[in-house]
């Protein structure tokens, strides 16, 4: 597996990601398994995009996403799952390869001969563009709001998000909070119901395995359900150490599943249903957290 971190680079691990996953996958499994083939170090799984919303590799992986699909190797769900089509299933390395420079060269002739049979290209299109239909841009407007926010107005919201949810109970502790537990509420399932003590981190990069570590610690005796959301990402590292065997499973909810939260509880974002979603961020919204 290469350690070069581009689109194209990353694009036949991820026709492997996607074989080893049986043929199909959501985002999530699909990243973690590219990684899980590679030999990454851990300075490039932890390098940020300049927006501070992705990582170097999570994006690129977006991008080798849509390019095999351009190439038709790959489809993807409304729901985010990618599958890899027939020809994605039996495609060698070097035919990859082969479809994914002819597809440059198509789109680069086209910019210089706009009057050609066909006429110009369509406008490019973004990463996984078909999940966010403007390109994902309001998650940057709603990630930098919410860095911008207080801890104590960043806990408020989450404990509303929690409500919405379907909590119970949910009480942010402030000052008083210990080792680092912000708040906690009572999750009911069917006719059982338990704590979940949550940490919130408004972080620009990665939160790292010993920031779960020392919250599941700070949970030790009180609960066996962790909740950690920050507005950055987790590394590879952190999410092997929030599910590792024998130890209290802590959920990770990172800025890009905060903002997926945001916009289906509606919360700060506006949609209007049009033939194209139409999302938009009321920054507004969020001052009435700044008690």
């Amino acid at each position: 597996m290469p350690s070069e971190i581009s689109a194209n680079a990353l694009a036949w691990p991820t026709v492997q990601a996607l074989r080893k996953l049986g043929g199909s996958g959501n985002i999530a499994e699909i990243d973690a398994k590219v990684v899980e083939l590679s030999d990454f170090t851990e300075a490039q799984l932890a390098e940020m995009m300049p927006n501070g919303r992705l990582t170097k590799i999570n994006y690129y992986l977006a991008w080798a996403r849509t390019n095999l699909k351009r190439i038709s190797l790959a489809d993807n769900s409304s729901r985010a799952v990618w599958t890899l089509t027939a020809h994605g299933l039996t495609v060698s390395e070097t035919e990859c390869h082969r479809l994914l420079r002819e597809a440059r060269q198509q789109r680069r002739q086209a910019r210089r001969n706009p009057d050609s049979p066909g006429g110009a290209e369509p406008a490019e299109i973004g990463p996984d563009s078909e999940d966010e239909p403007d390109g994902g841009e309001w998650k940057t407007l709603v990630l930098d709001r919410l860095k911008a926010m207080s801890p104590g107005a960043f806990e408020r919201l989450a404990q509303r998000i929690l409500r919405e949810a379907g909590f119970r109970n949910v009480e942010v502790m402030g000052q008083s909070g210990d080792g680092g537990i912000d708040g906690v509420g009572t999750y009911r399932l069917s006719l059982v119901s338990f704590p979940v003590y949550f940490q919130c981190k408004r972080y620009q990069g990665s939160v790292s395995a010993g920031s779960v570590r020392d919250f599941r610690g700070a949970m030790a005796g009180r609960g066996e359900k962790g909740l950690l959301i920050t507005t950055g990402t987790f590394t590879q590292a952190a999410q092997a150490e929030a599910t590792r065997d024998g130890a209290a499973p802590v959920e990770l909810v990172s800025g890009e599943s905060l903002c997926d939260l945001l916009k289906e509880y509606e919360i700060g974002i506006r949609i209007t249903k049009r033939e194209v979603e139409d999302i938009e961020v009321v920054p507004a919204y969020f001052d009435q957290f700044e008690n």
